[in-house]
């Protein structure tokens, strides 16, 4: 009860606070009652029977056993169309005629789209937590975003005399970069068809085009995003939070893409904006997680309160794995994200089925629609999310808890619906600006 009475302290969780402060006391009662109480003929019968249970209880959390899952075949797996993007679909507002060709391919979505036309954009007025001046700072973000992004294949290759790269010493050397420019987590796959998007539809430049690759290896970086945001979804600071590590994320890309072009390597960053791939299967694949029930990839530690990017490359690089299925069977029995899910865009049901394959996806369209009615990418699913807790001891524990059997997830799920709520209170309003900047100096004194 002590490390989870200091875990919600840190978390600001008053609710937590105080059941694990009742819980310890009870606790203590309960012992001082056993141990004076012991030679009443009640008593001591039930001291063995409270042994016998704990020992069973202790021998259970470690028999590790869960069912197995169906099998993907990702053979049979159709690519997506980033057209059918909903951040694509968004744009073709201010390209008429590429929102006319779009609908001509797809008219079963022009209605929809039409009508999120008419919504504010993200950071515009009109939205319910918009604000002039802090709204602009992520606004800002993902423009210098945007225009820091120079493909590499536009410039002049570099000739690198000599061998080829070491892949040993080129991966150590990715990993150095990645860890010292903020990254908590490296992964490396192979690139399969499916990671591709088929078509471009982000930018208007290659809009309609077909996207090609040669490269056969994918990069992907992990960066976490900050607990002091992300409690206050679906408000304005979780928008601030997404963009500033959409920033840190593309930062690495950048900086490894720069590394392996200047080994006489071809690379490309894949950041906000500027994808070739999609990132969640990639990150899965390369063994750091799992893409849950809300759609978007789970860290193994961090659960989905990350950002990813992804660089790929033509040199074959050692690749990583991990079997987090654990991750999907909880997914399975939780639905957190779908009780909390303002837009009601999250299944209760078993993964649906698309593109040729059951997968965790949302409903997009009801999804981004909330989004633009808020003003923010909301992120309550992220924050109501078990595995979103940040890396305290207790976590780490119950974290190895729930890897080894479906009863001890079962408890552990119980056991955060009790301490954390099963629905969660969602703000009508920003939070005053004044004691967000006083968190962030505090936080930043003690990380310096």
């Amino acid at each position: 009860m002590g490390l989870m009475g200091k875990a919600a302290f840190r978390e600001k969780e008053p609710r937590a606070l105080f059941l694990s402060a009742a819980g310890g006391a009870a606790l203590i009662a309960f012992i001082v009652v056993l141990i004076c109480f012991r030679q009443n003929p009640a008593i001591a019968v039930f001291i063995p029977v409270l042994f016998w249970l704990f020992l069973i209880f202790i021998v259970v959390s470690f028999v590790p056993w869960f069912p197995a899952l169906p099998e993907i075949q990702f053979t049979d797996i159709e690519q997506f169309d980033e057209r059918n993007h909903m951040f694509a679909r968004g744009n073709l507002k201010y390209y008429p005629k590429l929102g006319t060709r779009y609908h001509q391919l797809y008219p079963d979505k022009k209605a929809t789209d039409e009508a999120i036309w008419k919504l504010p954009e993200l950071g515009e007025p009109g939205s319910r937590f918009y604000d002039r001046y802090i709204g602009a700072i992520a606004d800002s973000a993902f423009a210098v975003l945007d225009r820091s992004y120079r493909p590499l294949s536009r410039r002049p290759d570099i000739s690198f005399p000599g061998e080829s790269p070491d892949p040993a010493r080129l991966t150590e050397a990715i990993r150095i970069a990645a860890f010292q420019y903020g990254a908590a987590d490296i992964g490396i796959a192979s690139l399969k068809p499916h990671h591709f998007y088929s078509i471009a539809g982000r930018q208007a430049e290659n809009w309609g085009e077909k996207v090609t690759s040669c490269h056969k290896i994918a990069i992907v970086f992990v960066v976490p995003m900050s607990r002091t945001f992300i409690r206050h979804a679906p408000s304005l600071p979780v928008i601030l939070e997404s963009s500033h590590q959409y920033v840190e994320s593309a930062k690495i890309a950048h900086i490894v893409a720069e590394l392996l072009h200047r080994q006489g390597l071809s690379a490309t960053a894949h950041v906000d904006g500027h994808y070739q791939v999609i990132c969640a299967p990639l990150a899965e694949a390369a063994g750091l997680g799992h893409v849950g029930r809300m759609g978007i990839f789970m860290h193994k530690t961090y659960g989905p309160s990350v950002r990813l990017s992804v660089v790929t490359t033509d040199m074959e690089l050692p690749e990583t794995t991990g079997n987090h299925q654990y991750m999907e069977h909880f997914c399975r029995i939780c639905k957190k994200c779908a009780d909390n899910c303002p837009g009601r865009a999250i299944t209760y049901g078993e993964k649906p089925v698309s593109r040729g394959f059951a997968h965790w996806s949302v409903n997009q369209e009801s999804c981004y629609t909330f989004w633009r009615k808020i003003g923010t990418d909301c992120a309550v699913c992220i924050r109501s999310c078990p595995f979103s807790k940040p890396d305290t001891p207790v976590h780490r524990i119950i974290r190895a808890y729930i890897r080894k059997n479906p009863i001890n997830q079962r408890l552990a799920l119980l056991g955060d619906d009790l301490f954390y709520r099963r629905k969660l209170k969602i703000p009508s309003r920003n939070i005053r600006w004044e004691e967000l900047s006083a968190e962030m100096q505090k936080n930043n004194s003690k990380n310096s």
